[in-house]
Parts: structure tokens; sequence; C-alpha cells
């Protein structure tokens, strides 16, 4: 969740250094700092700061001390163990004021280790799990800083990514990976490791993926990953395909408008060189070599969490209704503690943007202890998920900075779409069907542009509607993820209070709470569920409450209902999701531009979140 960058080569300034770190606000943080290796002083100076980087940057400004240095490792921190102040920011150091760490994840023995450490005379300042690791270190460190840091890693309990600095060997920066990710990106005369590509990017796209339980060392010349037995690993560098101009705002107020008005790109990047329309059939590289198996396979489970959950939950309507194939959608969270009795030709498809979902990671990973075949889809080359899972299919979306999921959402819901087509004609699904359903689906980027040429009447709704403290979102079918997704988005930006509820579920209990000043958000859209859905929506009317209606492009019925509409354009039923989510993105966009909040970063939240 937290956001790491370490950095070793040439001078640096730590205005400059601090710049690779901005590069990983979108994480979620609140808190700041950065520790610097200075080879004219031969001294480790430590700047660190509650808030927003902006404050560490006045802090620095205001420290007086000389800025240049040639071993940097930097930190944005979400706070798990002890408040949002300076003293709990990152990076920690030992007593002696040698050693320096930043670290991702929870180290769920700490108290224990912490007492212990106590006794042996460490001094502690933070509140932090963190810190009883650094003072590990110190415990440890005879001569060689790898060394130290492996056997303290033996006595840590829970999940890690570090990266350790020391005044006596400060020609180096030793590194760690377990459950949390970390990887190392590799330059001219200077390296790096981060826990996401976008904070080295400007520097280089030549990087090393690390797995669990590995670690090792950079200098600026080199590097060698080894695991904690100091069993040497061999590692393949992989090409960042994406560049830092695609993870820049262009222009944009932010990154979720931009990253909503890339949703039609994400769209056709989902289905670039994987539709054969006149053959009605869809070519996953990524599932080929174990076509024959997926072919036999009798039931799937989807695990997620957030978005990438209610991805999955439309996901169910399209394989049930037109692959055959029973699914059922679990919370990651929940999945990974449910006593799960699979058969032999079961399925379990992790659905996950950044690939390091720490609940879906384990989830997975429990699936997989149980013999069960394991598939994913996912939006970042080379991750956790995508690397522990035995076949699966990226997204291409691109960087999605905004930690509000819009366009990887989108993205998502055009897999999913692809491999119900995919599983069907391996079934029951006709030449004719398949067809119909990837002409469709070639047709919907241009639809979904469509949409967003109307994002002003989104706009001018956003600010009717501003003024309400509380929202329903109702849908059926195929749209009632759709509804839970845009009560998630409007909560995680603008925090506003809002449910989503299936249509019928209304009635059994949230129409208590309808007046004139709880407005509904109905997916109203011309299918299979419209007459029962506009039988929930005159319940509604009747009980005196506001509706704003996403409705097909021609529907005059629901204009004697509705008190505000929106018009996507018509497709066939078990794409509408695609379309219907892009106004509901937008609608939470500028309600939340509106009341003024952190749209990018909103509080309490993360980007990636890597910890359970």
């Amino acid at each position: 969740m937290c956001g790491i960058v370490g950095y070793i080569g040439k001078n640096l300034n730590a205005k400059e250094a601090i710049q690779l770190l901005k590069r990983l606000e979108y994480r979620g943080y609140d808190s700041a700092g950065l520790a610097w290796f200075c080879p004219e002083e031969k001294e480790i100076f430590l700047v660190k700061k509650a808030g927003k980087i902006e404050k560490l940057e006045r802090a620095i400004e205001e420290s007086k001390l000389n800025l240049k240095g040639n071993v940097f490792i930097l930190h944005t921190r979400w706070a798990t163990h002890g408040n949002p102040t300076d003293i709990n920011a990152h990076p920690h150091s030992d007593c002696k004021k040698e050693i320096f760490l930043v670290h991702n994840g929870i180290i769920e023995n700490y108290r224990e280790l912490k007492e212990k450490l106590t006794r042996e005379g460490h001094k502690f300042l933070s509140e932090t799990d963190t810190e009883v690791l650094v003072h590990l270190i110190e415990k440890y460190f005879k001569s060689n800083l790898e060394e130290a840091v492996r056997l303290a890693l033996k006595e840590v309990i829970g999940a890690y990514a570090i990266a350790v600095i020391s005044k006596r060997e400060p020609e180096k920066i030793v590194f760690a990976r377990k459950g949390s990710p970390l990887l190392i990106g590799l330059g001219e005369g200077e390296n790096f490791v981060a826990s996401d590509t976008p904070a080295i990017l400007a520097k280089t796209r030549k990087v090393i993926y690390l797995d669990e339980g590995e670690m090792g060392f950079i200098t600026k010349d080199q590097f060698k990953i080894f695991d904690l037995n100091q069993i040497p690993v061999e590692k393949t560098s992989h090409f960042i395909e994406w560049t830092i101009e695609q993870a820049e705002k262009g222009g944009w107020p932010h990154f979720m408008i931009k990253e909503i008005m890339e949703e039609p790109e994400a769209i056709e990047n989902a289905l670039r060189g994987r539709v054969i329309l006149k053959e009605g059939l869809v070519k996953l590289g990524g599932l080929e070599r174990i076509e024959e198996t997926l072919r036999e396979i009798e039931k799937m489970t989807i695990i997620g969490m957030g978005s990438a959950l209610l991805a999955g939950k439309v996901g169910e309507y399209m394989l049930e209704e037109y692959a055959h194939l029973p699914v059922e959608v679990e919370n990651a969270s929940e999945f990974r503690y449910k006593k799960f009795i699979f058969g032999k030709k079961e399925a379990v498809l992790a659905i996950s943007q950044s690939g390091e979902t720490a609940d879906t990671l384990f989830a997975l990973k429990e699936a997989k202890r149980k013999g069960v075949l394991t598939l994913g889809i996912v939006n970042v080359v080379g991750s956790s998920i995508a690397r522990e899972v035995e076949a699966g299919v990226y997204n291409h979306a691109g960087p999605e900075i905004g930690v509000a999921a819009t366009k990887s959402f989108v993205s998502q819901l055009t897999v999913l779409a692809l491999l119900t087509v995919f599983l069907g004609r391996e079934r029951e699904m006709s030449l004719v069907m398949g067809k119909r359903i990837l002409e469709e689906l070639v047709r919907l980027p241009q639809l979904a542009r469509k949409i967003l040429r109307k994002k002003e009447k989104i706009k001018k709704l956003a600010k009717k509607y501003c003024r309400y403290k509380n929202f329903l979102f109702l849908g059926r079918k195929y749209n009632y993820p759709i509804a839970l997704e845009g009560a998630l988005k409007l909560k995680e930006i603008s925090y506003l209070h809002a449910e989503g509820y299936p249509g019928g579920e209304m009635k059994h209990g949230p129409i208590a709470l309808i007046d004139e000043n709880f407005p509904t958000i109905a997916i109203s859209p011309l299918d299979s569920v419209y007459e029962k859905m506009i039988s929930n929506l005159e319940e509604i009317k009747a009980r005196k409450g506001k509706i704003l209606a996403i409705a097909t492009q021609g529907d005059k019925k629901i204009k004697k209902i509705a008190d505000d509409l929106f018009y996507i354009p018509k497709t066939l039923e078990m794409l509408t999701p695609i379309l219907s989510v892009i106004p509901l993105h937008l609608f939470a966009y500028f309600v939340a531009k509106e009341l003024k909040r952190e749209i990018d970063t909103p509080r309490n939240l993360a980007k990636s979140v890597t910890v359970e």
C-alpha cells in the first residue's frame, strides 16, 4: 500500500530524489520521508514528515543539511501501527543512527520481538512495527549488511518489502520481499529498487521482479539476488512497455478523469489481436497451452476485491448464460478462510488490476495448495498474481494511477466477455452467437466515446445532486454489480454515503430510507428485466424519491418516471455494463470535484492493497 524507492548511483540532490517518490503518491499515504548518504560528509541524513510530500519538501529546504547524496531510500507511509506522525513516518533507524530502513507490510510478531529487544537494551522511538526490524538488523550487524538483514528476517513473521542502507556500508542498498511487491530497476551507472514501476520509469524501463522470499543488494553497477538460505537466484529482466508520458496527467486536472476518458482505448487494447470475427472465435494466447483442460472444467470460482470483485460478478452472469459454466464469485478475503470442497474439474480465476492485492494473492495460493487450476486476469505484467497463476490474460490497459479503478474495471469486463466467448465456443455457443457478441464488442469503443462526448451533461447532473448526502444505486441482472460499482465509486472519492442493491431487494428493507432527500441512481437499460426495473422505480416514485436513470437511447417510457435521464447507446444485454458504468464513473468524479475532494488520492485509501 505504501511506496518505496531506493536509488544508488550518481550524486543527486535530495529534491531531485523526491521527484521519484512523487510518482508513487497515487498509492495512498499519510506521511513521507527519506534518508540519504552524503559522501562529502560521510553521514546519513534523515528527514520525515506527517502529511503530504509537499510538507516533506519544505522540511528539507528548512533543514540546512547538505542535500547531495549518492544513496537514497524514500518512503510514503499508510498507517497500520501508530498514528500518522513525524516519528512514526519512515525511514526508521537503529540506536546508533547508522542503519536506516523503509518497509511496506506488517510484522505480525513485532510485540514479542520488541519486548525481547528492549530487554537487550534497544531504545524505541516510534509506535510502529517496522522499527523492530531495523533494531533486529542492528543486533546481527557485524561486518556484512545483507547477512544481518537475512538473519533478522529469519525471526520475522509477517509481510515485508524493505530497503536498507548503512553508514558502515554506504556502497549498497539491501532489499528483501515477502508478501509485498518489490522490483529492481537497472540503469547505466545507477540502479533502483521500488515498490512499483512509475517511480523509476523516468530513469529506466528495464526491471527485475522479485519473487517471494528473495533478497539481495544493489550497487551502482551490479545486483545480486538470493533466498533466505543464501542460495543464489537467477533472474530475467523485463522491459516496461508503457512510458512515463502514459503515467502522467497529460493536461487533465486529475488522473481519474484522464483514465475515464481512456476507457474506450482500454476496451480496444483488451480486444487487440484477440478477435477472430469471421469464425466467431477468440484467441487468448495466455490460455492456449491449457485449452484442453479448460474445455473440461465444470465449475469456476472467481475471486477478487473491490471493483475487481464486482467485475467478477458481471462475469458470473456472462459465463453462466453464454458459456453454460456454473460460476461462484467470492470475496478473496473471505475465500481464504472458507472450507471449500473442490472437484477435479474446477478452476479459480483471480482478478486484480495491480496483481499484488494481498487478499487475492493469499486466496489464490490457498487454491493452488488444494490442487485447483488457477487463472488470472491482471493488468500489471510480471506482478505477483500474474506469476503465481498457471495461465491467464493480461488487460493491457496501461498504467492506472488514480486510486479509484475506472479504465481497469472496463477492461476487466471486456476481458471477461472475451473469456465467455472463448469458453462458450468450446462448449455449446454457436458460430452465429460468437460472431454476434464479437461484432458488438468491436463496436463498443465508438459507443463509449459517444457517452464521453456527453460528459458535460453528467457534470450538470453532478452539480444538481451533490447536495444530497445519501444515494441508492439500483440495477438488475447484469447491471446489479454495476449498481454496486457506482455506489463504491461515489463513496470512495466523494465520501458520500451510497448503497448498491438489486432492484428486487429494494422493497425488502432499503425502501424504508426513501424520501425526497434520498435519491436513486437507477441503471435501467432496455433488457430482459426492464419491466421489472420500471416497477421498482414506480415504488420509489410513489414515495417521493428522486430518480436519476441511466437508460437506453430512445426509451420514452422511462421519461414519465425519472426526474433526470442519461442515455447510453443500445448494445447486447451482456455488454450493457461496459457502457452503463461509464456515466457512473463520470458522475462520481464530478460530484467529488464539486465537493473539492482529493480525487486521485482519497482519504484512507491506497491504490494497491498489499496488506491483509
